[in-house]
This record gives C-alpha cells, sequence and structure tokens, in this order.
C-alpha cells in the first residue's frame, strides 16, 4: 500500500502518514509533484496517460503523488525513472512554483520543477499501466495540444511557456 507524508499549507511536514485513498481533513495536504522535462532544442517530453486511467489519453507532463519518506526532488526522479525510464537526477532542477489544491478529502500541495534532458524518444520506455505513449513537443506543439483540449489541465503552463521563451 502506497504511504504519503502529510504537510500543513505553509509546506510543514506533519508527524502523520496516511494510505492512499484515505481521507484527509481540509487542513492536511499531501505532495504532489510535476516533473517538467526540457531537451536542448527547448522540447518537453510528454507522456499519454492510459485509457484505464482518469483523463484517459489527455498529454501531460511527468508527475505524481510523493511517497513517505520522499522529497519533492526524490519523487520527481521517481516518477521519471518510472514512467519513462528517463534519468534525471544529474539534471539541476529548476523550481517553477508551487500552489495549494483542494479535491474533497485528498487535497495537496503541487511542486513543480524543471529538468534538462536530452533522451531520445526511441530510449524512452514507458511504464504500460500508467503511459500509453510519450513524444518531445515544442512550443508550438504544446499550444496546439492545450487549445484542442488534449494537454491536462496544469498550473504552471504560462511558466513552463515563459522558460521556452527565454
Amino acid at each position: 500500500m502506497e504511504k504519503w507524508d502529510l504537510y500543513n499549507k505553509d509546506f510543514q511536514k506533519l508527524n502523520k502518514t496516511v494510505n492512499r485513498g484515505d481521507l484527509l481533513n481540509d487542513d492536511e495536504y499531501h505532495l504532489v509533484i510535476n516533473a517538467w522535462i526540457i531537451n536542448d532544442k527547448k522540447e518537453l517530453l510528454l507522456s499519454q496517460r492510459c485509457a484505464n486511467k482518469a483523463h484517459a489519453y489527455m498529454w501531460e507532463c511527468t508527475g505524481g503523488s510523493a511517497l513517505a519518506g520522499e522529497s519533492d526532488i526524490d519523487a520527481c526522479i521517481r516518477e521519471a525513472k518510472e514512467e519513462l525510464n528517463v534519468d534525471i537526477s544529474n539534471s539541476e532542477p529548476i523550481f517553477v512554483g508551487s500552489t495549494l489544491r483542494y479535491f474533497k478529502g485528498c487535497p495537496d500541495i503541487l511542486r513543480a520543477y524543471l529538468f534538462r534532458n536530452n533522451t531520445p524518444i526511441e530510449k524512452v520506455k514507458i511504464q504500460e499501466e500508467e503511459v500509453m505513449n510519450s513524444m518531445w513537443a515544442d512550443k508550438n506543439k504544446l499550444l496546439e495540444l492545450n487549445s484542442s483540449g488534449k494537454l491536462l489541465s496544469n498550473e504552471f503552463l504560462k511558466e513552463i511557456l515563459d522558460i521556452i521563451n527565454k
């Protein structure tokens, strides 16, 4: 069973863990991460969600819940390795932002980071239980996916686009 550490709204760890699926109080948050991966061509590595997941077939950056004992960076590294078999452990993370999100019974703190990596798409090995496809997307492709409703909504898309534009 997956366990999560809990935090208060100020991202201070509480002395409490829960099992995934347990109901949280409104003032308890679990940690969720976004690991945006960018290559030297300013393309972002996106994954497409499997048919059996919520938001099936949507494209997104790598992400997920941090496990108990994991830092946000550790969770980014694990998720990129698990979902795409991409090692970002040697990339200096760039902090993109943090926000509180409220979902009834499961509030979270979303923390987003950008990592540099040039893994060729042929070397990306998807975790078939979660991901059905992957691609490197340039800014135009990202905007096209977003405007057509095929990109999973993300609180930090504007910040990511600003970084690409630099």
